[in-house]
């Protein structure tokens, strides 16, 4: 009797490559490679190998240098001598199409760069029609110049036009052309489509917020994997999806929170990241139209993340680009339950770093710089939630009196049972 034998399936291996240059030193270099390793995780495959570079800048056609792409070819050849077979190559820029193509027949793997990487746990997590369409709009937009490199098996047959157009082109001239416009074509009437289709949406949301009454909005905001959805849990009792990967929300979230005796509406909105192409933000406009007619941001920041006010940069970065850089803004640091430092010897008389700042020193220094716009908590652990509480109730409040002045709209105190 054949007997079955079931094996697990194996998750993709994926090798990493980044670049040192004048404006991005090897610290730096490293922690973007270990953003990229956590989204390839995030995607579903694991590191296996990284490499980096120094350059001024990436090589126009094959991102890293000629001896460099060698070095990887070796070591993917290596691995599947040894039967450890190598999906892919990650890059942690945005590749040409031609970088693309000449990259990939010289490693002869599967070639994805940092957007697409992003765009395909986009797709992932997709779950409402609106989140979906978003995606297949960025998806597109993201193709549409890199369309040629799909056809290069149809290069030898395009070729001149007239008598003697090219080498070899006789009975041959056009196809290849003629399959990449009708892709082109097909690819435009769909994003045409999505556009439409997002323009409806447009409108449905923008109803809604009109339907919310006179309440205060109140919108979550920072880079991704912050702990805006587990925040958003504890504030308005709800069950938003929250995971310890990155884009864990794509589709904004609204709900009603009541504390003490004012009503408000909370929002939880897709965190930013390093290297955000624009027209993946354009992509999300009806989804971050929540951040632009907020009343009042929470900017929730990672204070255990080594390099968080480069993340507060980024975002504060992103709100201005999409239209909402002058809001009320409060910064929540997030996670201190996880923050460490490394505390120096009496005898180093190296000079400090900001690894060496004790958390008690940071929140004297934010606190001084930002006044009272500045709280540290920890979602995970509930630390300072009341706190927290406290100061959105006063600061709603102040809102709501200005924008409503002749609206009595407050509850009545109560207590809760």
């Amino acid at each position: 009797m054949k007997e079955f034998v079931i094996s697990e399936v194996q998750a993709e291996t994926a090798v990493l490559v980044g670049l040192i240059t004048q404006t991005q030193d090897e610290r730096k270099t490293n922690e973007y490679l270990d953003e990229l390793a956590f989204l390839a995780e995030t995607a579903g495959a694991v590191v296996v190998k990284r490499f980096t570079q120094r350059l001024d800048q990436a090589n126009s056609v094959t991102y890293v240098g000629k001896g460099k792409l060698e070095d990887i070819r070796n070591y993917i050849r290596d691995e599947e001598e040894a039967e450890r077979e190598v999906g892919m190559v990650i890059f942690d820029d945005e590749l040409s199409a031609k970088q693309i193509r000449n990259i990939e027949a010289e490693l002869k793997v599967k070639i994805l760069d940092r957007t697409s990487l992003i765009l395909d746990i986009f797709a992932m997590r997709a779950q409402t029609a609106n989140a979906k369409t978003q995606v297949e709009l960025a998806q597109y937009r993201y193709m549409l110049p890199r369309l040629q490199r799909l056809w290069t098996h149809l290069e030898r047959q395009g070729g001149g036009s007239g008598a003697g157009g090219g080498k070899g082109s006789v009975g041959l001239r056009g196809p290849g052309e003629t399959q990449l416009e009708m892709d082109r074509r097909i690819i435009l009437n769909r994003m045409s489509l999505l556009k439409e289709r997002l323009a409806e949406i447009d409108k449905q949301k923008a109803t809604q917020r009109k339907n919310r009454g006179r309440l205060i909005r109140v919108a979550l905001v920072g880079y991704t994997n912050v702990g805006k959805s587990t925040l958003m849990n504890l504030l308005a009792k709800s069950e938003v999806f929250a995971e310890n990967k990155l884009f864990a929300t794509l589709d904004t979230t609204v709900r009603k929170v009541i504390i003490e005796n004012l009503p408000f509406l909370l929002s939880d909105t897709v965190g930013f990241i390093r290297k955000l192409p624009t027209d993946l933000v354009d992509s999300f406009k009806s989804t971050l139209d929540e951040v632009r007619e907020a009343d009042l941001l929470l900017h929730v920041v990672d204070i255990s993340h080594p390099d968080f006010e480069e993340q507060i940069e980024v975002v504060n970065k992103t709100l201005a680009d999409i239209g909402a850089g002058g809001k009320p803004m409060m910064i929540i640091f997030n996670k201190i339950d996880a923050y460490t430092y490394i505390e120096k010897a009496e005898d180093d008389l190296t000079p400090r770093t900001k690894a060496n700042w004790s958390l008690e020193e940071l929140m004297r220094t934010w606190m001084a710089k930002m006044e009272d716009n500045c709280l540290f908590i920890s979602a995970r652990e509930k630390t300072n939630l009341e706190q927290l509480k406290e100061v959105v109730y006063q600061r709603v409040k102040e809102l709501h009196v200005q924008k409503y002045p002749y609206n009595d709209f407050l509850y009545q105190q109560y207590e809760e049972s």
